[in-house]
C-alpha cells in the first residue's frame, strides 16, 4: 500500500492502485458483457472461413460465426487459463469454454481494455488462490474486476494506439522469425541428408557423384550412414543423481532436462546448483553434447556453450562427446533438429511402451555423414549463420516486448499522459 506521502500530486489511491485524479473505475460488469461460447474443439475445420478461438494461443478456423463486432476472448480453463487473451473486431466463432467480453460501454476504447484486461487479469486470479497455477476462470473473477480508465476516450484511444503499433511491431518480427525458422528448417532437410552440396563437394571431373539408398533414405554416394556410437571418444554417460539445491556462485549451476529449450538452448531464468563431492566429474565440457533419455521430453539436446558458465550434468541426461576428427559435434547439434532424428526418437520411444531412449540406445542413432571434416564444417557454419540471424531478430522482438511492458505500466497507470 501507497502511503499518503507517496502519492504524486494531482493523483489517488484506489483499490487498482495509485492513478491520476480525474480517472474513473469501475467493475467489468458494468462496463462489458460476458457470455461463452457452444462450440467444441472439434468443430474446427482446416481453412474454415472464420476464426474459431480454443482454450489455446492458436487460432483454430470455422465455417460459422456466432458473432460479428469488437470483443476480448480469454480461455475458461485448461493450460492457458489467465494466460491467453485475443482481440478482434469482426465475424468469429468461440469455445463453448472461452469467455467473451463485448458490447463495450460508450465510455470505455475495446483495445484499451484489452491491454487492461490482459496486463492485469493473471495476477487478479492469482491473487485468490493459494495454488502456482488456477484450473479454472468463473465468470465472476471476470465480472468483479475492477479497471481504471481515463474519462476521456480520445486519452484511451492514444493508449491504445501506441501500443497497438508496438503491437504490430512485435508480431511482424514474430511472423519474421517464424519465416527464417522455416527456412532454415527445409535448409536442414537438404544440407543434413546432402540433397543440396554445397560448392565444392560432390563433384568429381564436374559430374555429381550422384545418390545412393540407404536405411534412412537417399544420400550422397560419397557419404556414409554411421552410428552415433562408433563416432564418440567414450561410452555415452549418464549425469550425475544428485538433487538440485538453490543457486549459489560456490556451486556449479545444474542442468537438467528442463532446463533445456525446445530448441536445444540452456534456460538460465531459473537457475539451480548441485553440491555433491564428485559434481566435477560430470562437467561440460567444450564440444560436449547431452540428451533427454526419459519422459515426454526424451530425444531433447544441447550442445554445452561455455559463454553459459560452469555446467553439471544431471542423471536424467546423458553426454557424448565425439571424435572431432570424425564427426564435428556442432554437425551433430544440427542434425538432431532434423525429421530423421526426430522419427527415430519416436520409433525408439515406441518399442518400450514408455518414452525414454537409453546410452546404448542412443548409440545406435544413424547418422548421414559426409566424407571430410570440410564439408561437415561448411554445412554447419551455413547453419549456424541462420541461427545467430533467427536469435538477433529473437533479441530483437524481446527488447520492444520489454518496452512495450514498461509502456503499459505507466501508459495504464496515468504515470505517462498522452492528452
Amino acid at each position: 500500500m501507497v502511503t499518503k506521502a507517496e502519492i504524486p500530486e494531482g493523483y489517488k489511491q484506489t483499490e487498482v492502485g495509485v492513478i491520476p485524479k480525474d480517472w474513473e473505475t469501475d467493475k467489468i460488469r458494468n462496463l462489458t458483457s460476458i457470455t461463452t461460447g457452444a462450440k467444441n474443439t472439434q468443430d474446427k475445420v482446416d481453412d474454415g472461413d472464420y476464426p474459431f478461438f480454443v482454450r489455446s494461443s492458436i487460432i483454430e478456423r470455422i465455417n460459422s460465426y456466432s458473432f460479428d463486432g469488437e470483443a476480448v476472448l480469454t480461455a475458461g480453463d485448461g493450460v492457458g487459463t489467465g494466460k491467453i487473451y485475443h482481440y478482434i473486431n469482426g465475424k468469429f466463432d468461440f469455445h463453448q469454454r472461452v469467455y467473451k467480453i463485448s458490447d463495450f460501454s460508450e465510455k470505455l476504447n475495446g483495445y484499451y481494455f484489452y491491454l487492461f484486461f490482459s496486463n492485469n487479469f493473471y495476477s487478479r486470479i492469482m491473487s485468490m488462490t493459494a495454488k502456482s497455477s488456477v484450473d479454472s476462470v468463473r465468470r465472476e473473477m471476470i465480472a468483479d474486476m475492477l479497471i481504471s480508465f481515463p474519462p476521456k476516450k480520445a486519452e484511451q484511444e492514444a493508449i491504445a494506439e501506441m501500443l497497438s503499433d508496438t503491437d504490430a511491431l512485435i508480431e511482424s518480427l514474430e511472423k519474421l522469425i517464424a519465416k527464417r525458422r522455416n527456412i532454415k528448417r527445409g535448409a536442414m532437410q537438404q544440407l543434413l541428408t546432402g540433397k543440396k552440396r554445397l560448392p565444392g563437394f560432390g563433384v568429381v571431373n564436374g559430374k555429381s557423384v550422384g545418390y545412393k539408398q540407404t536405411e534412412i533414405g537417399m544420400i550422397p554416394k560419397d557419404w556414409d550412414v554411421v552410428m552415433l556410437g562408433d563416432c564418440l571418444a567414450k561410452n555415452p554417460e549418464y549425469g550425475i543423481n544428485a538433487p538440485a539445491v538453490p543457486f549459489s556462485d560456490n556451486l556449479s549451476v545444474y542442468i537438467r532436462i528442463t532446463d533445456i529449450s525446445d530448441d536445444g538452448r540452456f534456460l538460465p531464468e531459473k537457475k539451480t546448483s548441485v553440491d555433491h563431492a564428485r559434481a566435477n566429474k560430470y562437467l561440460l565440457e567444450l564440444g560436449d553434447v547431452v540428451l533427454a533419455r526419459t519422459g515426454a521430453s526424451t530425444g531433447k539436446s544441447y550442445l554445452y556453450n561455455p559463454k553459459d558458465g560452469e555446467l553439471v550434468f544431471a542423471g536424467f541426461l546423458i553426454r557424448c562427446k565425439t571424435k572431432e576428427n570424425k564427426l564435428y559435434s556442432q554437425y551433430l547439434k544440427q542434425f538432431l533438429g532434423t525429421h530423421i532424428y526426430w522419427n527415430w526418437v519416436r520409433v525408439m520411444s515406441m518399442r518400450s511402451g514408455q518414452p525414454g531412449i537409453n546410452g546404448n540406445e542412443y548409440a545406435q542413432l544413424p547418422l548421414p555423414l559426409p566424407p571430410t571434416k570440410a564439408e561437415q564444417t561448411a554445412i554447419t557454419q551455413v547453419l549456424s549463420d541462420m541461427d545467430a540471424e533467427i536469435e538477433s531478430l529473437e533479441q530483437k522482438r524481446d527488447k520492444y516486448k520489454a518496452i512495450k511492458q514498461g509502456m503499459m505500466q505507466k501508459l495504464l497507470t496515468g504515470r505517462i499522459r498522452l492528452v
